[in-house]
Parts: C-alpha cells; structure tokens; sequence
C-alpha cells in the first residue's frame, strides 16, 4: 500500500536527526479514575452537554495507561529515536499542590525506562492541558498561586526522572490553552473572558520561565523549552482592512509569545488593541519569561488566514482540506520557520506536532491513507527546504502515533499513523506507518553510504 517516497526522499538528513511520534496523556491514557489519579479540567468538561461533539470523554481512551508496554514495543517497531508524551499533573498530583501519587509517578519513570532501553529519547511534556480540577476551583492559570504549584510539580518530575529524559517542555501550546479555553469556550475549561484569556497567557508564559530556573537550580542539564503552536498569518484580499487584521492576528498568535521569550517584551500593537483587559504584569516578570532557553517546539497544522469581518472559510480557497476542513498547506511551513529565523534569535527547533486527520477506514485489516501519506511527505520536504535556508531544526515528530481523544471532536477525528479500534483496542499500522518505517529505513542506509564514502575518501580504499 505505501508508494516510494517522493519529495522528502530528495532529502538527507544530518545523521542526529531527531525521528519521533507524539502522543499527550489525557488523550490516550485512560484510566481516569485509577491508581489515586485526580479529575482534570478535561474530565470536567467532557460532562458538560454538547462540549464533545461525540459527547464521549477520556475515562477510557485508548488504554495506555494499562497497554504501556506493548505500545512501547509498537513505537520501537517504527523505528523512530524519539518519543514524546506528556505527564498528566492529575496522576502524579491529584490537587495540583500537596501531596504526590506514587502510583502515577511510577508509571511515567517505568514508561522512561523501557523507551531508553529500546533506544528511544523521551520527550517529556509537563502540561498538555490537564490541569487539575482543582487548581481551576481556586482560578487555575488565571491565579497566579498557579504559577508556583506548576514549578513545584515541574520541579518534583524531575526529581523523579531526573537527566535520563532527552528533553523537559514546559507547556504545550500556550495559545490554545488560553484561547481556546478561556475566551472562545470551545476547550477546558470553557471560560469566555479575553481579559482571563490575556492573565492566563501571561501566567502560563511565566511559569515557564520559572519552571526554566528552578529545574537548572536543581541540576537538570538535559535540554529545556517550551512548544508553541504557530501559523503564517495572511490577509484574505488586499483590502487595507483585512490587513490590518492580520497583522493584530499575528500578534495574537506568534508575536505574543515569541517576543516575551525572545525580546522581553509583549508586541505593543497587541497591548494597545487589549487597553484594560491587557493581561496585570509584575515587575521582573519579562525578565524571568526570557530566561534562555535550550530548543523551541513548533506545532505547525495549517496557515491561518484573516478576514476582518470573519466571512472567509477554508471550503473556499481552492486548496485540499483535511478532515478538521484545515487547508493543506505544507509551503506555510517552510515560510514560517523562515520568517522565525530572520525576526527571533532561534535555539534548536523541533517540529515537536506535524500531522493530519483523514477519514480513514479499516478494510480488510487495511488502512490505506495515501493522503496523510502525501500530508507527511509534503511536510518533511517543506522542513528541508527551511532548513536549506538556514534554520536550526533538529528534528520532526508526527502527531500522533495513534488514533486518541481528540479533544471537543472526541473520537470521530483520526490524526494517528496507527489505526485504534476503540472497542477492542487493536492497533494496526495504517499505510502511513509503513511508509515512516520505510522513510527512517531510507533515512539510515542514505547515512551509512555517505559514511563509508567518507571512509573510503579519507582511506583511499573504495
């Protein structure tokens, strides 16, 4: 079923290029209710009537909390050096301060210790949006007690996995925890408050940085960051209006985040449009959000496009949708790291979540998903292409490694590589799994031939 690779095959890769596939907890854990784990804002939100499209909920997901193992041989059979997941603060702190679940805690260090022992990196997320219930009794992200709670669970997950990790990301897309949760409504906790959405950013950004100085206080010499999700922003017409909207969108978007982290400072078209819901800022507080860091996560699904009066939609631009009716647009990728490299001072990058959900079906134990196949490869050479130019990516991780819970679409939307039934909980490699073990194959063997050219160079010998 997978064709020969095209585009992404005219690629060769530096040989500690990073190859990995993601998954976060909430969505394939399950398991919500066992070992002493606490309610997340998530399990909340699933009872609301008409939050989930589906009205499912996570209490089951795809098991993992119980399947671990064999989804640990499953990733080690793709052949990928890299694995990133993310703690569920719930499990390992059920009130989000106080006292800690060994339990839960020792699932995530026995979860490290068989990824390392099949050669795999973990890269660890300490928030993926599971914020316990509650700390969002008492405000959530939106109190700055938060802040601190954050730092002291970071600080205890490192105390517990230590420098065995290849990586520590402190949030997962910052901008959908507080847009999407606190001002549209459509994601936990189900706020509408710009002003609440502006303090959540501003906390979540700071906790960052602590977390960033805390952890090095306590001896972690393993890489740090932060995964931001990103998007060029275009106007829909050239009209002056559509522009200008735009650009403010940008802000909101790209500009909110990456200047704090990297220029100390929040853009002041932004903070001007905001007047007095611009989010309360203590003094010292920029500086701890630009506390250096070691590498930047970009998620990158699709571009974003602006219309001042809201009228455009992706069904009329012309361009292949997925099944989120989100534009395929694999050219928007290269476009932005460029951009990113030219206006920010960038550390490493990793394409931390790059994928696609299709409407796959499962015939004869088959499934034959040619477009996220061409989605991928698109992806993977618009990334070389960035990369040509001069950006620092050291590596790609396709989201997800398998069918999950896919937040308010619950489980009718499918991004996996890796088909789940959900009833039996079988996993079967879907073509586009077949096709990345053949791409990392390819990948390998191109290495070791350049190797042995160089060899043979150095010793004359052919």
């Amino acid at each position: 079923m997978s064709p020969k690779h095209t585009l992404s095959r005219a690629h060769t890769f530096p040989a500690d290029f990073v190859w990995g596939v993601a998954t976060s907890s909430f969505q394939i854990e399950g398991a919500a209710q066992a070992d002493g784990k606490g309610p997340s804002i998530w399990d909340s939100f699933c009872q609301v009537p008409g939050a989930i499209a589906d009205a499912s909920n996570g209490l089951v997901a795809c098991e993992h909390y119980d399947r671990w193992q064999a989804d640990v041989d499953l990733i080690a059979s793709l052949g990928v050096n890299a694995y990133r997941f993310s703690v569920s603060w719930p499990r390992v702190q059920p009130l989000g301060q106080g006292a800690f679940n060994e339990a839960g805690l020792n699932f995530y260090a026995q979860l490290v210790d068989a990824l390392i022992a099949k050669g795999i990196a973990p890269y660890v997320t300490l928030n993926h949006w599971d914020l316990p219930q509650a700390l969002q009794d008492q405000g959530g992200w939106a109190n700055r007690d938060t802040v601190q709670h954050f730092v002291n669970y970071a600080s205890e997950i490192f105390k517990r996995l230590g420098n065995r990790v290849a990586a520590y990301t402190t949030h997962n897309e910052p901008w959908v925890i507080a847009v999407l949760g606190h001002e549209s409504g459509i994601f936990a906790p189900g706020l509408k408050s710009r002003a609440t959405t502006m303090q959540v950013s501003h906390h979540l950004l700071l906790s960052h940085g602590m977390t960033l100085q805390a952890l090095r206080a306590q001896g972690c010499n393993v890489p740090l960051g932060i995964v931001l999700n990103l998007s060029p922003t275009v106007p829909a017409s050239d009209s002056a209006a559509d522009q200008a909207k735009a650009i403010l969108e940008d802000g909101r978007l790209l500009r909110w985040y990456m200047d704090p982290i990297f220029k100390k400072v929040y853009p002041q078209d932004v903070m001007a449009d905001l007047g007095s819901e611009a989010p309360h800022i203590e003094p010292g507080d920029l500086d701890i959000i630009a506390t250096p860091m070691d590498y930047l996560g970009v998620n990158y699904y699709t571009r974003s496009v602006v219309s001042a009066d809201g009228s455009w939609k992706p069904q009329n631009s012309g361009l292949p949708l997925n099944d989120m009716d989100w534009e395929i647009f694999p050219e928007g990728l290269s476009q932005l790291l460029i951009r990113m490299h030219q206006d920010y001072p960038l550390p490493p990058i990793y394409i931390t979540e790059n994928g696609g959900a299709f409407p796959d079906a499962l015939k004869l134990g088959q499934v034959d998903d040619q477009d996220r196949i061409r989605y991928i490869d698109q992806h993977i050479d618009a990334l070389a292409q960035a990369m040509a130019q001069g950006v620092p990516v050291n590596g790609y991780m396709v989201w997800s490694l398998m069918d999950n819970f896919e937040w308010s679409s619950g489980y009718a939307k499918r991004f996996g590589i890796v088909h789940v039934d959900y009833a039996s909980q079988k996993r079967t490699f879907k073509a586009s799994a077949h096709w990345y073990q053949d791409f990392l194959t390819y990948q390998r063997q191109q290495q070791h031939d350049a190797n042995a050219g160089k060899t043979a160079a150095i010793t004359g010998v052919d």
